[in-house]
This record gives C-alpha cells, sequence and structure tokens, in this order.
C-alpha cells in the first residue's frame, strides 16, 4: 500500500492540473469502490474549483469552494494520471507504458485547466468521499491521525511521550498511525536501519523515565525526515502498482538499505553482518541484527 512518499509524489503531480481550476464534468463509472460512492457525489464536484490539493497521512485532500473536501485514498492499487498533451512530453527514465485495458478507469475528472484526472484502480480498494470542511474534526477515517512525521511539531519531545510506557515493540508504534500518521512498512524498516535501532526494541525506551526523548528518539526522529525527504525526491517506491501521474515509476526502491535485502552484506561502514527478515505484527520485517541494537 502507498505510503506518505508515494502519496505526497501524487499530490506534487497532480496539483499544477488541479489546483485553482474549475470541475467542469465528474465521472463516475461504477457504483462503489472500497465504498459506495455518494450519492450526490457528482453533483456537490461539478462546478466547484479546487482552492487547494493537500495530504494527511496516506489520504489526497482537495479543497472546494464550497467549502466541501474531496478526500482520496489510493487503497493497494490506485493511481491517478493526467491527460493533457500526452503526445508532446518525454517519457522519463523510470517510464513503463500504461496498459491500454481502461476497464479499471473509475472516476473521471475533466478540469477547466484542460486537463482531465483519470483514477484507477484494479484491485478497488481505494475510495473517495466528500466531506464538509467544518466537520473534518469529527471524521472517523481522519479522527485520532498522529502527527505529520514531516511537520514542524513532530520531533523527539513528541515522539517520546507518544511512546513513554508503552509495551509495544519500536516497529508497533510506529506503525501506529495514532503515533505518527503516514508511515508503513518500507519506511520504518529503512528509518530504523538509519537510526540503528532494533524493530524489536521496545518503543517506551524513547522516553526517560521523566518523559524527557532519549538519544534514541533524536536518531531516529532524524532518520525519518531524511528517508521520508529522499524518498519523496526519487517520487517514492515502485514495488508492485505505484506509478506517477506522468506514468513515470518512482525509483526509492533502488536506495534501499535493508528493506527487501534478505541475505544480502549490510550497508553500515565496518559492520559485517547479513540482513535478516522476519515476521513482526504480520509483516516482514527487514534488518541487520548486528548493528541495530
Amino acid at each position: 500500500m502507498p505510503e506518505l512518499p508515494e502519496v505526497e509524489t501524487v499530490r506534487r503531480g497532480l496539483q499544477p492540473a488541479m489546483e485553482g481550476a474549475r470541475i467542469v464534468k465528474a465521472e463516475i463509472r461504477r457504483k462503489d469502490l472500497r465504498f459506495p460512492f455518494q450519492k450526490d457525489f457528482v453533483a456537490r464536484l461539478e462546478g466547484q474549483t479546487v482552492t487547494g490539493l493537500g495530504r494527511r497521512a496516506k489520504y489526497l485532500m482537495a479543497d472546494l469552494a464550497s467549502g466541501d473536501v474531496l478526500l482520496m485514498h489510493l487503497g493497494m492499487s490506485g493511481s491517478f494520471r493526467v491527460l493533457k498533451d500526452a503526445d508532446k512530453k518525454t517519457p522519463g527514465q523510470f517510464h513503463h507504458p500504461r496498459g491500454e485495458d481502461r476497464a479499471h478507469d473509475h472516476v473521471m475528472f475533466k478540469m477547466s485547466s484542460g486537463a482531465a484526472i483519470v483514477f484507477n484502480d484494479p484491485r478497488r480498494f481505494g475510495y473517495m468521499k466528500i466531506i464538509a470542511r467544518k466537520g473534518l474534526e469529527d471524521e472517523p477515517l481522519l479522527r485520532g491521525l498522529g502527527p505529520e512525521p514531516l511537520g514542524n511539531e513532530f520531533d523527539a519531545n513528541m515522539l517520546a511521550r507518544s511512546c513513554a510506557n508503552k509495551k509495544t515493540s519500536l516497529k508497533a508504534a510506529l506503525l501506529d498511525q495514532r503515533v505518527v500518521a503516514g508511515l508503513g512498512n518500507i519506511y520504518v524498516c529503512e528509518a530504523l536501519f538509519r537510526a540503528h535501532l532494533s524493530p524489536r526494541r521496545l518503543a517506551a525506551t524513547l522516553s526517560t523515565k521523566k518523559g524527557q526523548p532519549t538519544d534514541h528518539a533524536r536518531r531516529l526522529v532524524a532518520a525519518i525526515h531524511a528517508v521520508l525527504n529522499q524518498a519523496i525526491k526519487a517520487g517514492g517506491s515502485s514495488l508492485r502498482d505505484h506509478r506517477q501521474t506522468s506514468g513515470e515509476l518512482g525509483y526509492f526502491q533502488h536506495s534501499f538499505q535493508v528493506y527487501d535485502r534478505e541475505g544480502e552484506k549490510c550497508q553500515t561502514a565496518g559492520c559485517g553482518g547479513i540482513v535478516r527478515r522476519f515476521t513482526q505484527n504480520g509483516r516482514s520485517t527487514f534488518w541487520c541484527p548486528k548493528c541495530q541494537k
């Protein structure tokens, strides 16, 4: 499932075509995706100007002039593409032509910018929902989300407070969207490796008995910032379904230091360890037992 860098990459790709433009036509080609579309879904979109396109955790959020917000989630296989002068664009280095089968093009927005925004989702785990801006705080899909890991308020102090007295593993805590929003299995594995912290370590060790952040917490926050920024710059990671709005693959997967590298030598200078994999909370965890303590 796409994580924060993939969703942020999609947001940046959609922004020039959507932000400041009016939705001339909205079309839904089936009654549902993961959830049924609202009965007034099309009516609340058509004629509305997108005043801003943001992201919250793994959600895309389009602010409309009406005061509504279009909430969008990519699910497991969802992708957007922008159709505008496509024949004039030169494919990027990691461009892979999209298939011609449009059976999974489920939603289309025709914008006053001249662009057509198409949402394709073969597995139909994605979803869209229109919410009144004033009701966002009470929206079940958003309520309880933790801080944005690249936001100003997320620092070692906040992470230490969130993990104080937790009896779960450090990896489980970081995957908890109430602790920090938007992180998933790939980037948690990568951040823990860069911070040289074991995924099995207790989350509570990020905080002292007085609630102050330990050096572990400071190292981990720095590692989270670094890996997310690097991944966004690379267009995210394309392991199976992720594509940028141009059709290009992200290429951060070429920079993985530990994820999906089971049996390879650890990339930490002078370590000499071997990357191992084990199942943790139902997911594969990749780590170096020698240098992650």
